[in-house]
C-alpha cells in the first residue's frame, strides 16, 4: 500500500507506541517507509479511502441506524463556517453519529486538517459510537480527537490520536455532555489550550498513556467527571491560553459560566498508575466546588516552585465569591508540595489507608481548613500552616520545626484532635455583569440542539461569557477557536 496518507498514519502509530516524544512522533510521519498494507505495531490493514473536503460535510455520517466500518482510512479537509454547530453539534467533523445512531468503527487510520473539524464525533442521547484499533490525527484548530456532546455515548479502545492544532483535546466534549469510556491506546496533544481530555461530560480512562506538550494535562468543567484507572498522565502546561490566570498547572478543574457546563460538584479521581506534572502546580481548583480522589497513585512534579494544589480565585466567575471550595480525599497515597487556599477558597482534605503528605497548608492563613487524618496516615509539615479545624490521633502529625494552628491556636506535637468538615455549596459564581440575573448564573442548557439554522460566519469580536480576551484569534488567519478550551489559562 502506497498511499501517504496511510504511511503516515502508520508512522504515527508506530512512533507513539515505541513511546516517543510527540516531536519524534510528528517527525516520522513524514516517513515514506513501504508497507504491505499490515502495520507491524497496530495491525491496521486498511483496504479503502474515503475522503471529503467540503466545509460542513461528514465523509462517514450514521444517522438514526445501526452501521459498521472497518479497515478505511478516512480523510477530511474544509473549515466549518458555523462554529458552535461545529463543535456543539458535529458540523464538519470527519465520522458523525446522531438521532440514536450505533456507529461501530475498526481497525481505521482518520485524519482531519480543517478548523473545526473534529475526528469522531458522537452527538445526543441515545447515540453511541464503539471505535477500536484505529489512528487519529488532527491538524486543525479546535479539532478534536474524539469528541461527544449532547448527551451522546463514545467507547473508545487501543486508539493512537495526536493532536496539533489549538483548543483541540485528544478526548474532548463540549455543551450537553454525555459518557465517554476509554480503554487502553495513547492520546497525545501538542496545541495551546489543548489538553489531553476536555471534559464536560462524565469520562473514564482505564490503562491509558495521555500526554499534553503545552497545556493541562486534563481540564474538567462545571458538574463533570475524570476517572483516571491505571493511566499514565504527563502534563507540560507551558504556555498560557488566557489572561485569567498567571498560573500553570497539571489538573484544571473550573467553571466557565460560558454555558458548556452544568454548575455543580466536578470530580477528579485517579487509582493507581502515575502523574508527571512539567511545569507550575499539580492541581488548579477555581470557581466551583471539586471532589479530588487520590488512590496509590505516584505523582511527581518537577516544577520545584510549583504546589500541590492551589484552591484560589482567578479571572472566572465573580470577584469576592469565584474561589476554589476543594475535598480532598487521599487513600493509600503520597503526596508532597504545599497547598494553597486564598480568602475566597475552603479545603477539605481526608488522608486515609497509610497515606502521607509532606508540604505546608494555608501558610498565608487566608481560607478555610479542614484536615482529617486518619490512623495510620501522617502529616509531616514543610512549613508553618494554618487550619480551621482539625481531626487526628495523637501521633498522626509530625511539626519538623513548624507551627500549626488550629483556629488560631497552635497545635502540641503528641495531641489528639476533634473538629468539623466545611460544607460547601455546589453553585458557582456567575459571571457577575451589572444588569444580567442580578448577579444569578444563567439557566445552564441541556445539550439539546436548537431549531432552525445556526448563525453564520464568525462571533462577534470582543469577549464572549466565559472566554478569555485572546479566545478571538487562532493564530492562522482562520476561523477563531471560540470553545471550552480556550478559557483554560
Amino acid at each position: 500500500m502506497k498511499n501517504k496518507t496511510i504511511r503516515s498514519f502508520l508512522a504515527i502509530a508506530m512512533a507513539c507506541s515505541l513511546g516517543l516524544s510527540a516531536a519524534a512522533c510528528m517527525k516520522n510521519t513524514n516517513a515514506d517507509t513501504e508497507t504491505t498494507g499490515t502495520s507491524l505495531i497496530t495491525n491496521i490493514r486498511l483496504t479503502e479511502e474515503m475522503k471529503n473536503s467540503v466545509g460542513g460535510e461528514h465523509v462517514i455520517t450514521a444517522d438514526g441506524v445501526t452501521s459498521e466500518y472497518s479497515n478505511v482510512s478516512v480523510t477530511k479537509s474544509g473549515d466549518s463556517s458555523k462554529n458552535d454547530e461545529a463543535d456543539f453539534y458535529g458540523d464538519n467533523a470527519a465520522v458523525f453519529a446522531t438521532n440514536g445512531a450505533t456507529l461501530t468503527l475498526k481497525e481505521m487510520a482518520i485524519t482531519t486538517n480543517g478548523t473545526h473539524a473534529n475526528a469522531v464525533f458522537s452527538y445526543g442521547k441515545g447515540t453511541t459510537v464503539n471505535v477500536s484499533n484505529t489512528v487519529i490525527e488532527t491538524t486543525g484548530n479546535c479539532s478534536g480527537g474524539i469528541m461527544t456532546t449532547g448527551g451522546g455515548t463514545m467507547n473508545a479502545t487501543d486508539l493512537t490520536v495526536h493532536t496539533t492544532g489549538n483548543s483541540s483535546a485528544a478526548i474532548r466534549s463540549d455543551r450537553g455532555g454525555g459518557t465517554v469510556t476509554v480503554t487502553g491506546g495513547t492520546y497525545t496533544t501538542d496545541g495551546t489550550g489543548s489538553p489531553a481530555i476536555y471534559s464536560t461530560a462524565d469520562i473514564t480512562v482505564n490503562n491509558a498513556t495521555l500526554e499534553s506538550t503545552a497545556s493541562q494535562g486534563v481540564v474538567v468543567e462545571g458538574k463533570n467527571s475524570v476517572t483516571l484507572n491505571n493511566v499514565t498522565l504527563k502534563a507540560d502546561n507551558n504556555t498560557h491560553n488566557s489572561d485569567k490566570s498567571s498560573y500553570y498547572q497539571g489538573v484544571m478543574i473550573y467553571q466557565s459560566m460560558s454555558g458548556d457546563a452544568d454548575e455543580g460538584t466536578a470530580s477528579f479521581n485517579m487509582k493507581d498508575g502515575s502523574f508527571t506534572n512539567a511545569n507550575g502546580d499539580v492541581f488548579f481548583v477555581n470557581n466551583t466546588v471539586a471532589t479530588i480522589k487520590l488512590e496509590n497513585v505516584s505523582i511527581s512534579n518537577k516544577d520545584l516552585n510549583g504546589v500541590f494544589l492551589r484552591a484560589c480565585a482567578a479571572g472566572w466567575g465573580t470577584e469576592g465569591s469565584n474561589g476554589g471550595k476543594v475535598n480532598l480525599f487521599l487513600t493509600n497515597q503520597n503526596i508532597y508540595g504545599d497547598i494553597i487556599v486564598d480568602k475566597v477558597s475552603g479545603l477539605n482534605m481526608y488522608m486515609a489507608s497509610g497515606s502521607i503528605y509532606e508540604g505546608a497548608v494555608n501558610a498565608d492563613n487566608e481560607g478555610s481548613v479542614f484536615v482529617r487524618i486518619e490512623k495510620g496516615s501522617t502529616w509531616t509539615l514543610t512549613g508553618d500552616s494554618y487550619v480551621t479545624s482539625l481531626t487526628c490521633e495523637a501521633d498522626s502529625i509530625k511539626l519538623n520545626g513548624y507551627k500549626l494552628y488550629v483556629n488560631g491556636k497552635e497545635y502540641k506535637e503528641g495531641t489528639a484532635s476533634e473538629g468539623e468538615e466545611i460544607v460547601f455549596k455546589t453553585e458557582s459564581s456567575s459571571s457577575g455583569k451589572a444588569g444580567t440575573n442580578d448577579g444569578q448564573p444563567p439557566e445552564m442548557p441541556n445539550g439539546e440542539k436548537p431549531s432552525g439554522d445556526p448563525p453564520s460566519g464568525d462571533p462577534p469580536s470582543g469577549d464572549r461569557p466565559g472566554l478569555p480576551p485572546d479566545a478571538n484569534g487562532g493564530g492562522d488567519g482562520k476561523a477563531p477557536p471560540a470553545k471550552p478550551e480556550e478559557n483554560t489559562n
